[in-house]
């Protein structure tokens, strides 16, 4: 790779507002996830009996992440038309826009009326607001993503994006508190305060999203005159391995989490493993810890390169799919929590800390906002619905279906990484060394 390959990363040390927008970008991320992961949360534990009763648990559980499938559908539209806007527009208009829309969606599900309100009525108005929520959060990711990597000194790429990245378990974090919290509110309540509770956190982000400026590289490129008619189409005819790469990467980050966190919610309450109490506490010590994880594995990345880590953690996660299982099957809570917590900070986090800056590494600066956020979100079709899969492999198989299914998720993630090429190894370190050396740093960045 050339230094002018490396100049389409941004400046050499960064610009001066580059942890500002990191922090900006992070924030975001939190809120985002915030809404769109606690709809997970309900699902699992509440909204079988809100909005599917008279069936029985198993079929009001598969109802309910049906529709917690329907958003992750939508957020591959959501991926093309934040991509499209981001080359065309800019990414700082799509963090806003996006960042509103989930607002209002999820504003919007506390105030939903339940089944017994109005019938059928409350299932479609919940499949409506959550196809909302998956276009904004289709739309959110690349933008926050690229802003963060094209504003950070090309030898903190890694870690700069991982502070974006870990807004995620941050967000995580604060709806299973709230939920937490909001148990002993009633079984209605229970689940519509963290909801309406959001509205206070979009307010504070767009405060903060309102002051964080441009991409530089994004102004370079709209500068030169390099801004592509149609950048979806360019990415696919000129990049689309690098986007099947991408895709297979993800799958084994996201639809793993499905496995491990989403559908192990319900594994545990059903099964009477954990009550909801307990559950909610193995998550949130999870993503308390997923929090500094996140960043550690988005750093190192900066030392040891992307592909070392992904090679490394997928491997981990094809052998850790049964013992996962077995170790929550004794019953045993500090068991569970240990188990729940190598599943997201290490399986999930270090594959979401080296996708930060490997994913935006992958494509050309022109077509960067399309070509990550396209690999990154077709993807989430796989993981919004595999909580439905893995219900009906535990009907049919018994916990070794879903564990089978954590493993088999790994290792397509395995394959990816060790056919995709590593974006920053030791030649791509020495010469960011080399030009940082040669280049004035005229901000603390």
């Amino acid at each position: 790779m050339s230094n002018e390959a490396l100049t389409m990363r941004g400046p050499v040390h960064g610009t001066k507002e580059a942890k500002r927008v990191a922090v900006g970008s992070g924030v975001g991320a939190v809120i985002e996830t915030y809404d769109f992961i606690g709809f997970g949360t309900a699902a699992a534990l509440y909204f079988g009996t809100a909005f599917f009763p008279g069936a029985d648990p198993v079929t009001g559980t598969l109802a309910s992440f049906a529709t917690l499938g329907v958003g992750f559908a939508a957020r591959p539209l959501g991926g093309i038309i934040g991509g499209h806007l981001g080359d065309k527009l800019g990414r700082k208009p799509v963090l806003v826009a996006s960042l509103i829309l989930m607002g209002l969606a999820t504003f919007a599900i506390g105030l939903l009326p339940t089944y017994q309100q109005v019938g059928l009525l409350a299932p479609a108005l919940l499949v409506l607001v959550r196809i909302i929520q998956g276009l904004a959060f289709g739309a959110e990711w690349g933008g926050a993503i690229l802003m963060s990597y094209e504003h950070a000194p090309w030898r903190k790429k890694g870690q700069f994006t991982g502070i974006v990245q870990a807004g995620f378990p941050v967000g995580l974090l604060l709806a299973n508190l709230v939920f937490l919290s909001s148990v002993g509110l009633g079984s209605e309540w229970a689940w519509r305060v963290p909801f309406l509770a959001s509205i206070v956190l979009v307010a504070v982000g767009l405060i903060i999203r309102s002051k964080v400026p441009e991409s530089p590289v994004f102004e370079d490129v709209k500068a030169k005159g390099d801004i592509v008619k149609s950048p979806i189409v360019e990415v696919i005819k000129t990049d689309w391995r690098n986007i099947v790469r991408g895709i297979g990467l993800r799958i084994a980050e996201t639809a793993g989490y499905a496995v491990s966190v989403t559908y192990m919610i319900s594994y545990l309450h059903t099964n009477n493993l954990a009550d909801k109490t307990e559950t909610l506490v193995a998550l949130c010590i999870a993503a308390g810890i997923g929090i500094f994880a996140t960043y550690f594995w988005g750093k190192l990345t900066d030392r040891v390169g992307r592909r070392p880590v992904y090679i490394w953690s997928t491997a981990f996660a094809v052998v850790f799919g049964i013992p996962m299982f077995m170790l929550v099957n004794t019953g045993l809570f500090l068991l569970i929590i240990a188990t729940i917590v190598i599943a997201y900070a290490v399986c999930q986090n270090s594959l979401a800390g080296a996708q930060g800056a490997w994913f935006p590494e992958l494509f050309q600066a022109k077509t960067r906002s399309s070509g990550a956020s396209l690999s990154y979100q077709i993807s989430a079709m796989v993981s919004g619905f595999t909580p439905f899969i893995t219900t009906l492999l535990f009907v049919s198989m018994g916990w070794i279906g879903p564990a089978l299914l954590f493993s088999i998720y790994a290792a397509i993630g395995l394959w990816a990484a060790l056919i995709t090429r590593e974006t920053w190894g030791k030649r791509e370190r020495a010469l960011a060394e080399e030009a940082a050396s040669k280049t004035p740093q005229t901000v603390n960045a």
